[in-house]
């Protein structure tokens, strides 16, 4: 059942204000109702109003949590995988002649999806701050595979590890902002990151018992926020 909680306030905008700030979630997460308007005094006109409503959480339509309607699963048949192959790769041939000498990639077609990974040392500009570059780039390898294919093809692409690197940079990230909020029983919101950066930290948390994971605000400045579990 969805999380509803009563404000109340002098105006309809205060009340509504106030139950946000409780919850810890912006206006476009809730559903509202006003449930009264009284005074404050009977006899006294000048008492000031009370204003109290319903806000009801929305259900959750985050990626890193559920998906609301399922993506259509990628079938790539063995000649679509050989092309998408060939794409890459003659693409690959002459892009890795601007890289640092003894840079190597490989391609590994799978019926799903491609994987894509170049090795080196020195290709920090290649994926960027917070693999901002990375992503870019992958998802002009995922039109380059694409081309003479009636499937969208997905590209994921990794560079110099970086992935296996920042997942267990936020898994421990994940590990330390759970303990502070313990410790100080605040909420922390951590800065905006790409949806499967949120889904390692919400993986990550889902079996602590005692904070739990949401996601706030609209991309690409969508946080998450983790705050100790309702009793």
């Amino acid at each position: 059942m969805a999380k509803s909680i009563i404000s109340q306030g002098n105006t309809t905008n205060e009340a509504i204000e106030k139950g946000l700030k409780e919850l810890n979630v912006s206006r476009n997460m809730v559903d509202v109702k006003i449930l009264e308007e009284e005074k404050r005094s009977f006899f006294s006109i000048l008492s000031p109003r009370i204003v109290k409503v319903e806000l009801t959480l929305k259900e959750e339509k985050s990626e890193d949590v559920k998906a609301i309607k399922p993506k259509r699963e990628i079938h790539l048949s063995k000649e679509e995988q050989e092309k998408a192959y060939k794409n890459i790769d003659e693409f690959m041939v002459q892009f890795i002649k601007n890289l640092p000498e003894g840079t190597k990639y490989e391609i590994q077609p799978h019926e799903d999806l491609i994987n894509v990974s170049i090795d080196n040392e020195n290709l920090g500009f290649l994926i960027g701050y917070r693999g901002e570059t990375l992503y870019a780039f992958q998802n002009i390898l995922s039109s380059i595979a694409g081309k003479g294919i009636n499937n969208k093809v997905k590209v994921i692409l990794n560079i110099e590890g970086y992935k296996e690197k920042r997942e267990k940079t936020l898994e421990e990230l994940a590990d330390k902002m759970a303990k502070t909020v313990i410790r100080t029983k605040k909420s922390v919101t951590l800065e905006p990151m790409q949806a499967y950066e949120r889904k390692i930290i919400h993986t990550r948390l889902q079996e602590n018992n005692k904070v739990e994971t949401k996601s706030i605000g609209e991309e690409p400045h969508r946080r998450l926020v983790i705050s100790l579990k309702s009793k």
